[in-house]
């Protein structure tokens, strides 16, 4: 990602920790959902500079199953990502789906 001086780059992650069994599901298969969910949100919002989803791998001592890496122009775009009714949609099968969760949003 390139900054150009001046900018404000915001930085989301997010990991989530899934339920063995949710929504008639196994963790694989909603892991997947997931990430399909996830990845289907990267043109949203105008100021979405970068947005990767990653699961983790296995055979890896891995405390979370996916994790979301998210760069954002300004708080402003962020803010518009949050609240954008597709993503709405994935916060939703969220809900359902996880056990436990983190987030953290930084200036670049």
């Amino acid at each position: 990602m390139q900054q150009r001086k001046g900018e404000t780059v915001i930085r989301h992650i997010v990991m989530w920790k899934l339920k063995e069994t949710a929504e008639g599901a196994t963790r694989a298969e909603n892991v997947a959902k997931f990430k399909t969910l996830l990845e289907a949100c990267r043109d949203l919002v105008p100021g979405t500079l970068h947005l990767e989803v990653g699961v983790a791998g296995e055979g890896l001592d891995s405390t979370y199953d996916l994790a979301l890496l998210s760069d954002f122009a300004d708080k402003a775009a962020l803010d518009a990502y949050q609240v954008h009714p597709e993503h709405l949609v994935v916060k939703d099968f969220a809900k359902r789906v996880v056990e436990s969760r983190q987030a953290v949003d930084y200036v670049v």
